[in-house]
C-alpha cells in the first residue's frame, strides 16, 4: 500500500508510456527531419516550428530593385552626357575668343576675329531672377499661409487650383503680353519710381520700356505659382500638436504661425524658394521679349536694356556662324552650371531635417 507503479518504457508492459522523444539524444530531431524529407521542420511530421522560407534569387522584388537603380543611374548618365556635349562644343569657340570669356562685356562672336564675354549676360540673368523672386516670395508665402490655415477648406483648394494654373500656361504667352500690354504701365511706374526714388542708384533716369524691371515683373508672376504651391504643401505639414500647443498657451493664430508653423517649415519654404529661382534662371522667350538686348553691366533696372543668358541664346541662334553657336554653347554651359547648384543645394536644404523629410514622403 502506497506503493508506486512501476512505470515501463513498453505498453505490454502495463505502465504508462513515456514518449519515445525524450529519449533521442541531441541532434536526433534534425537527423529524423533530414530522413523524412523537411529539413525545414524539426522532428518531420513530429511537429515544432519551422526555419523562415529562403529568398528566392530573382524575385519581384530585387526585379524592382534593379529597375529603380537603372532608372537613378540614367539621369546621371544623362546629366554627364550633356555636360560633354557642352564642354565639347564650346571649347573650340573659347580657343578662338580673344577677349576675356568672364569680364568682356561685348558679344561679338561672328567677328574675326571672335570677341565675347559672359559678363553682362551672366549679370542680367542673375539681377532679373532676383528681382523677380524679391517680388513673388512675399507674395506667395501671404497666399500659401491664407489657403493653409485662414481660408476654408473647399475656397482654398479653388483658389490653389487656379493660382497652380498659373504654371501651365506657356512663356511666350507671358512675354508677349508683358511686351504688349504690359510695357506701358511699367514704363509710367518705372518714371514714378525716378521720380520719388530717384536717388537710389537702382532708379535711374530712362528712357524706359524693356527694361530689367518689366522682365523681372513678368518672371515674378512665372514663379508665383510654384513658390505658392510648395510652400502651401510644407505648411499643411505642420503637425496638428505643435499648432495646439501653442493655441492652447494662449496664442493668437498669427502667433501660432510664427511660432509654430513658419519654423517647422523653413527648409520647405528655403527650398521652394530656390527651385523658383532656378526656374527664373532658366527663363527664356518671356525675357527674349520683354529684355532690351543690350550687353552692359548696369544697375539701373529701369532703363531700357538688359539681357540674359537664356534670352541671349533664343535671340542670336539663327545668325550665329560656327564660332559664334559654340559661343552660344559656351554661355549654356555657364547657366547649366548654375542652375544645377540651385537645385543640388534645394535638395541638400530639403533632405537637412529628418522630420520634415519623413512628412513628406
Amino acid at each position: 500500500m502506497g506503493d508506486t507503479p512501476h512505470r515501463s518504457a513498453h505498453a505490454g508492459t502495463g505502465g504508462t508510456p513515456v514518449a519515445t522523444s525524450h529519449e533521442r539524444p541531441a541532434g536526433a530531431s534534425a537527423r529524423v527531419a533530414e530522413r523524412s524529407g523537411n529539413p525545414g521542420r524539426p522532428g518531420g511530421d513530429l511537429g515544432g516550428g519551422g526555419g523562415l522560407p529562403r529568398a528566392r534569387a530573382f524575385g519581384a522584388e530585387r526585379v524592382f530593385h534593379g529597375l529603380t537603380l537603372a532608372a537613378g543611374s540614367t539621369v546621371l548618365i544623362i546629366i554627364a552626357a550633356i555636360a560633354i556635349f557642352l564642354i565639347a562644343k564650346a571649347v573650340p569657340a573659347l580657343r578662338a575668343n580673344t577677349e576675356s570669356f568672364w569680364t568682356f562685356e561685348g558679344w561679338f562672336p561672328n567677328d574675326n576675329p571672335p570677341k565675347f564675354g559672359i559678363g553682362a549676360l551672366a549679370f542680367g540673368t542673375v539681377l532679373s531672377s532676383l528681382l523677380a523672386l524679391f517680388m513673388a516670395v512675399p507674395v506667395a508665402l501671404g497666399i500659401a499661409l491664407y489657403l493653409s490655415h485662414y481660408a476654408p477648406r473647399r475656397l482654398g483648394n479653388s483658389l490653389g487650383f487656379l493660382i497652380d494654373l498659373l504654371a501651365a500656361v506657356p512663356s511666350v504667352v507671358f512675354g508677349l503680353w508683358g511686351r504688349d500690354y504690359f510695357a506701358g504701365p511699367v514704363a509710367d511706374l518705372s518714371a514714378w519710381l525716378h521720380t520719388y526714388f530717384g536717388w537710389i542708384p537702382i532708379f535711374g533716369d530712362g528712357p524706359y520700356g524693356s527694361s530689367i524691371l518689366l522682365g523681372s515683373v513678368v518672371l515674378a508672376i512665372m514663379v508665383l505659382p510654384i513658390v505658392t504651391s510648395l510652400s502651401r504643401e510644407v505648411f499643411r505639414q505642420t503637425p496638428t500638436a505643435n499648432e495646439e500647443a501653442a493655441l492652447a498657451l494662449g496664442a493668437t493664430r498669427w502667433e501660432m504661425i510664427r511660432t509654430a508653423v513658419l519654423p517647422y517649415g523653413r527648409p520647405g519654404v528655403i527650398a521652394a524658394v530656390m527651385l523658383g529661382l532656378g526656374r527664373a534662371l532658366g527663363e527664356t522667350i518671356a525675357l527674349a521679349l520683354t529684355l532690351g538686348s543690350t550687353y552692359a553691366i548696369s544697375f539701373n533696372i529701369l532703363q531700357s536694356g538688359g539681357n540674359s543668358i537664356a534670352a541671349n541664346i533664343a535671340n542670336r541662334f539663327a545668325e550665329a556662324n560656327d564660332t559664334g553657336r559654340g559661343a552660344l554653347i559656351a554661355s549654356g554651359l555657364v547657366l547649366f552650371a548654375i542652375t544645377l547648384i540651385v537645385n543640388i543645394t534645394a535638395r541638400a536644404i530639403i533632405y537637412r531635417r529628418r522630420e520634415f523629410t519623413e512628412s513628406a514622403a
